[in-house]
């Protein structure tokens, strides 16, 4: 059944599809803005226009007198809050999540204190600050290998690692830093990885989980090429879950949605092991890709792409409120 989302935002308004960047993420980025940018065309918005963000950006959105943005940037920039922060000084409207929520989700350690604090399921886990006098026996104290090495603040599995011994979490730590100095350190599972979408409808003033989409790889684990290489991941979507664990995914991806007060869109990534679901993190701005989750997890509930990028542009009306 077609799920049908009504406009709120008129037709003439200039929107900017922000996207590219200058964070580890651009490419997948400017994939994610060209696509909203054709939808935002299907429904008629002729003033919707690409804005590629680098260091001018208050400038060109100054003279471009733009009254909404459509925020396609991924990682660092434009997931952290800092361009929701520019947008805000600026007053212009955007959609997603604002400030604060986008800066904690960015932060992996922090969001998972906060999910841990709000009573869900999180996996063993501690943070480094990466340097040459690091102490890394003293630093897994408590922690079992395998272990997943993922820098703090980056997104799209950029600078993942999984190890199962010293030396390769000497090599990996390496690698880590490149992307951030603040480093998790979580123990690996061998469950099954899937993923939720949480979608606002602004014109009911519902909050709603997607279905649940399952994915099984063929490299080791959910890294960037298996995530953005078509053929490497099969999605099974809805998930081979049964009803009751089903229906608790997604109280709890909409549980963690609102306890990082999130608004919009968002997308919970779990790890389900022994038929306990566990939050790994949330993605304040999903990736809007052909081979993205989130219009994957749309399309099967009856929300096609241009809708998705409808429902997801009405979001800008609960910005600067």
């Amino acid at each position: 059944m077609e799920y049908t989302v009504e406009g709120l935002i008129n037709k003439d308004s200039k929107i900017a599809v922000l996207c590219g960047g200058m964070s580890n993420e651009r490419e997948v980025s400017l994939r994610s803005g060209k696509n909203v940018l054709k939808a935002l065309h299907n429904l008629g918005y002729i003033n919707a226009k690409i804005v590629d963000v680098d260091r001018n950006a208050a400038e060109i959105l100054k003279d471009g007198k733009f009254e909404y943005a459509y925020n396609t940037l991924h990682g660092k920039y434009g997931e952290d809050g800092c361009i929701q922060g520019l947008l805000e000084i600026l007053g212009i409207k955007y959609t997603g999540c604002k400030v604060k929520s986008s800066a904690i989700c960015m932060d992996k350690e922090m969001t998972k204190n906060l999910l841990k604090a709000n009573g869900l399921n999180v996996i063993k886990s501690t943070c480094v600050r990466y340097n040459e006098n690091l102490d890394i026996k003293e630093a897994i104290k408590g922690l079992k290998f395998p272990i997943m090495v993922k820098p703090s603040g980056e997104g799209s599995s950029i600078g993942m690692s999984k190890v199962d011994n010293i030396d390769e979490l000497k090599s990996a730590l390496e690698v880590a830093q490149k992307s951030d100095k603040k480093i998790l350190l979580e123990e690996y599972l061998n469950g099954t990885s899937i993923t939720v979408g949480v979608l606002e409808d602004v014109n009911k003033k519902q909050t709603f989980a997607t279905p649940i989409l399952e994915f099984r790889t063929k490299t080791a684990w959910y890294d960037y090429e298996a995530k953005y290489t078509k053929g490497l991941t099969e999605f099974i979507l809805p998930a081979e879950l049964d009803d009751k664990l089903t229906n608790e995914i997604k109280e709890m991806a909409i549980k963690a949605h609102k306890a990082c007060d999130c608004t919009g869109v968002s997308r919970v990534d779990f790890l389900v092991y022994d038929n306990i679901p566990y939050v790994l993190e949330i993605n304040t701005n999903p990736g809007m890709t052909d081979t993205s989750d989130l219009p994957a997890q749309a399309n099967a509930m009856g929300i096609n792409y241009d809708s998705l990028v409808q429902m997801v542009l009405n979001t800008a009306l609960i910005n600067l409120d």
